[in-house]
């Protein structure tokens, strides 16, 4: 009934019983639990899981719901434990070019589609050409950030661009592709012609200062 709840469904639940057949779990789990203790119990285990379920809802409470990438909260977090720890690295901030003129031309589910992609893009790209620690957040809208280190961030920004521009076909109608750029009406009710999307990308690193 808690998980069912708009307001509450967020709140973690751990079942704490003497009930320890499989079923009785497979049934604690399927009813919403978010972790299934039995008695008796370890007071320090219960503790630790405790601890992790807070932990575990803090992180998707923040991802983004379309991406599901890390969002503003935990982006500024991974920044400035990055920053104190005085490691190297780079930080590459990622936005799509004519975003809102392709949304406004082909609705709101494409849009999000073009979103999804290009999380799923950026993921992609830095396993290919960045490293293990790299992070990749959803500022939100049509902004992107991925940290990664100086001396890899050239070369995993041109991957991005790379395969961006690979994508951006299958994405318009064959019309719009095949004429180049779409027919749109602004606001004074004029019809302009804009280029298809493309990706820029904004690099700064911490080698210097």
């Amino acid at each position: 009934m808690l998980k069912q709840d708009l307001l509450l469904r967020h709140v973690p639940i751990i079942m704490l019983t003497g009930k320890s057949d499989v079923q009785d779990k497979v049934d604690g789990i399927t009813a919403g639990a978010d972790d299934y203790l039995i008695k008796p119990f370890e007071p320090r285990e219960l503790l630790a899981r405790v601890q992790m379920v807070l932990r575990r809802t803090a992180q998707e409470l923040d991802a983004n719901p379309l991406t599901r990438l890390p969002g503003n909260r935990s982006i500024q977090q991974e920044l400035e434990r990055r920053l104190n720890g005085g490691l190297p690295l780079a930080i590459c901030y990622i936005d799509l070019d004519r975003f809102k003129a392709f949304n406004d031309h082909y609705g709101f589910k494409r849009g999000d589609e073009v979103i999804q992609r290009t999380a799923t893009l950026l993921l992609a790209c830095s396993r290919s050409a960045g490293t293990p620690q790299d992070f990749v957040g959803h500022i939100g809208g049509d902004d992107f950030i991925l940290i990664t280190a100086p001396e890899r961030a050239e070369p995993l920004c041109q991957a991005i661009v790379r395969e961006f521009d690979a994508m951006v076909p299958k994405l318009y109608d064959p019309e719009d592709l095949a004429r180049g750029y779409l027919l749109h009406q602004d606001r004074k009710g004029q019809e302009i012609k804009l280029p298809l999307l493309s990706v820029s990308i904004a690099l700064v690193t911490n080698e210097e200062r």
